[in-house]
């Protein structure tokens, strides 16, 4: 029995393991259906939704073409570019009078200005005391008086002559005395009136006057002073209150210079700008430093002090050439350069020759017509004969 009953439950096994296997197996199969489809989904949501580009076609692609970099370049054409010299030198009057005593001088009893006052022309800087003057000019005076009663007595004594000659009581001779008493009674008169006009002169010289209308620079000149005309200079004027740059340029800007151009003048420690325009461009160069002078006039402004420090931008002209930003101008030991396109998208290297150089770009002098198309940036990454793509920018800055 036992046997049997063993035989019996080693036949059962088989028989219940039966129907649990297909279904473990059809588990598994759908386990990696499931994994398979979740792959595709990710697959097409990651390489397809976006752009909808096909991943099969996009491995396709070239992978030179990939490698091709975008360059921007641009076209520049020809601008009217300004020619400017920049320069540095002293503010000063542009016509400085140095005022210094005219007659004989004396003792200074008033100082009526000091520096920065304006003045009319002949208008009293200084006087100077007058008292010993003022009794000669008293004097003078006196002595014209005297001398015209003398005349007016001489001419009276004539005319009574000349009443009586026709009568017999007076000879011809006694007319011609008389008259020439007359003459010399009035000569005296002339040389009185002279004497006192020059006395008065003199003593007008006493005062230190403004032989111009301007603005008063300097006093060296006080109350109770001891002045002669040895004394030098007591006052310095600008006259007009005109003031000027005194620029110093080097030999190759002074060739550029003419008389007229406009200028700005920016004075040391100052942010502002004073406008004005070259008088003067001096005819010789200093032999030591190879520079000249230009002189560039100026309206009065309380910032400009005669003998500050400023710097002047002075625009000696304008041409038309290419203007490119900085970053498209490119140097090395063989000189400035900049990368242009040919008819394939390649980069050459052209040389040019750099203009002027302003807060607006880099004038080209030589070197390009303004039609090519020039790169950008990113020209120092570049080798003449690579091949970009290019991206047109716009000249508008």
């Amino acid at each position: 029995m036992e046997y049997e009953a063993k035989a019996i439950g080693e036949e059962d096994r088989p028989q219940l393991a039966g129907p649990q296997a297909p279904s473990r197996r059809r588990r598994k199969w759908i386990l990696a259906a499931a994994i398979l489809l979740l792959v595709v989904l990710a697959a097409w949501f990651v390489f397809g939704r976006g752009d909808g580009t096909d991943p099969a076609a996009a491995a396709a692609e070239p992978a030179g073409d990939a490698q091709v970099p975008a360059v921007t370049v641009m076209v520049p054409g020809r601008e009217s570019v300004q020619t400017v010299v920049t320069g540095t030198g002293s503010l000063a009057a542009r016509r400085e009078m140095p005022i210094g005593v005219a007659g004989e001088g004396g003792e200074v009893a008033r100082v009526l200005v000091e520096p920065g006052s304006w003045v009319g022309q002949g208008q009293v800087l200084a006087t100077v005391d007058r008292s010993v003057q003022a009794q000669t000019a008293q004097s003078l005076e006196a002595q014209v008086r005297v001398a015209r009663a003398d005349a007016r007595i001489a001419q009276s004594e004539l005319d009574r002559s000349q009443q009586l000659v026709g009568r017999g009581f007076v000879s011809k001779a006694d007319i011609d005395r008389k008259t020439a008493t007359r003459d010399s009674a009035q000569a005296q008169v002339r040389v009185a009136e002279a004497q006192l006009a020059e006395t008065r002169a003199r003593n007008r010289r006493l005062d230190i006057r403004a032989p111009a209308a301007g603005l008063v620079l300097t006093r060296s000149v006080e109350p109770g002073q001891i002045i002669s005309s040895g004394s030098g200079t007591l006052f310095r004027m600008a006259m007009g209150g005109q003031m000027e740059m005194r620029a110093q340029l080097s030999e190759t800007d002074m060739a550029r210079m003419t008389v007229g151009v406009p200028a700005e003048v920016t004075p040391v420690g100052s942010t502002k700008t004073f406008r004005g325009e070259v008088w003067q461009v001096s005819p010789v160069i200093d032999p030591d430093s190879r520079q000249g002078i230009v002189r560039i006039a100026l309206s009065y402004d309380a910032a400009l002090r005669p003998g500050g420090f400023a710097t002047a931008r002075i625009v000696s002209g304008a041409r038309a050439a290419p203007l490119l930003p900085e970053s498209a101008v490119l140097s090395d030991a063989q000189g400035n350069y900049v990368y242009v396109l040919d008819g394939q998208n390649q980069v050459q290297r052209r040389a040019v020759k750099v203009g002027e150089v302003s807060d607006a770009g880099v004038a080209i002098a030589e070197g390009l017509n303004g039609t090519e198309k020039v790169v950008v940036s990113a020209g120092a990454f570049l080798n003449p004969g690579q091949k970009i793509k290019p991206t047109l920018r716009k000249t508008g800055r």
